[in-house]
């Protein structure tokens, strides 16, 4: 059996075409009309393939690459093998990812896993439901009481799309997502399996005699061009809503509490952990597996590195990290302090500085 391929095969394009779309130098002019028919990467890269060098760590497979094209900055243009035709670019990748949304403008947002091109027949949706046309709908989601949606959004397969939520025009709801209290901007993608809108954590507790459970009536709001990992779950606020900010990116499996504001254009990568109403402000970074604790306060521009635990809050442009994070120059500092001390200890005569 062939193997699958899922999804289209792009144009064939010729090295001039991606001087042109790239802004990229075609460094031996007369290659222009040499053929390109698709992506590759430098070690598997043949001689019809565009690939691209952006980094020191990959030069031996810049050095064998079968590549007919690659896109490279000036600084690395003489490393390139010389049946390699050379793109220069300032930057390389970005050039490569402007020729890879030209080639695979398929891949970048889901259609309908089953080719629908309307309402498949087995979901099921409440008559009071309002839905534009164009909207996709998969087979067994459910889309519930006076719910309305965009045109070009696609519900995926088995969602549940809770009463009076409102979706946006151009969205994507992925596979067995469930929604509810949530209102969805434009051009927002939420992947499968995210769960958006439950009660969020809130308790008033009692030791002993149990907890009392604290009703939380707030919403979810997901302004424009957001798009949401698999898994991810966004619980609604108690009082004050949840609020993702435009154009932020979240990656797979993120928890985000009850009253949490999220600002824009943020990016925060898997598996982080955010603690209920803390406000994380605008072009945040966060990388994977940082917990934030509750009540606290990210500035705009701020970056947290992979694996920190954040107690305080974090002034405007931080570089934080660690456990319990800190400016980063600090934490450096300490860790080298500590690594001193166990060499030195580690080198003293046996016995020496030990009671």
């Amino acid at each position: 059996m062939a193997e699958p391929t899922f999804f289209e095969q792009p144009p064939v394009s010729t090295l001039a075409d991606i001087a042109a779309l790239t802004g990229a130098h075609l460094v031996d002019a007369s290659r222009g009309s040499q053929q390109v028919k698709d992506l590759a990467s430098l070690d598997e890269a043949g001689p019809q393939h565009l690939t691209f060098f952006d980094n020191l760590k990959y030069a031996d497979q810049l050095a064998t690459t079968k590549a007919g094209a690659c896109l490279v900055g000036a600084r690395f243009e003489a490393s390139v093998p010389a049946h390699v035709a050379v793109l220069r670019a300032n930057q390389p990748f970005r050039a490569f990812v402007k020729v890879a949304r030209e080639f695979h403008n398929d891949a970048l947002r889901p259609q309908s896993w089953f080719g629908v091109s309307g309402i498949a027949p087995s979901a099921i949706i409440d008559p009071s439901a309002r839905l534009e046309d164009g909207v996709i709908v998969d087979p067994l989601a459910v889309i519930g009481p006076n719910v309305e949606i965009g045109t070009g959004t696609v519900i995926g397969a088995g969602a549940v799309i809770g009463a009076d939520v409102r979706i946006g025009r151009d969205c994507n709801v992925g596979a067995h997502c469930a929604i509810q209290c949530t209102l969805i901007g434009n051009e927002v993608l939420i992947h499968p399996g995210c769960n958006i809108g439950q009660d969020g954590y809130g308790f008033v507790f009692f030791g002993l005699d149990g907890h009392l459970k604290v009703p939380q009536t707030g919403r979810v709001l997901i302004q424009n061009n957001v798009e949401v990992g698999a898994g991810t779950t966004i619980d609604r606020g108690s009082l004050r809503d949840t609020v993702i900010g435009e154009g932020t990116k979240i990656d797979n499996q993120v928890q985000i509490g009850h009253n949490v504001t999220i600002g824009r254009h943020c990016l925060l990568a898997a598996q982080i952990g955010l603690a209920g109403s803390l406000t994380i402000g605008d072009n945040v970074a966060l990388g994977a597996k940082v917990g934030i604790n509750n009540h606290l306060h990210i500035g705009d521009g701020a970056q947290v590195t992979a694996m920190s635990a954040v107690k305080d809050d974090i002034p405007a442009n931080g570089r934080w990290g660690g456990h319990f994070a800190k400016p980063t120059k600090q934490w450096f500092r300490e860790i080298i302090a500590v690594e001193r001390l166990v060499r030195d200890n580690a080198a003293s005569p046996k016995g020496e500085g030990q009671e």
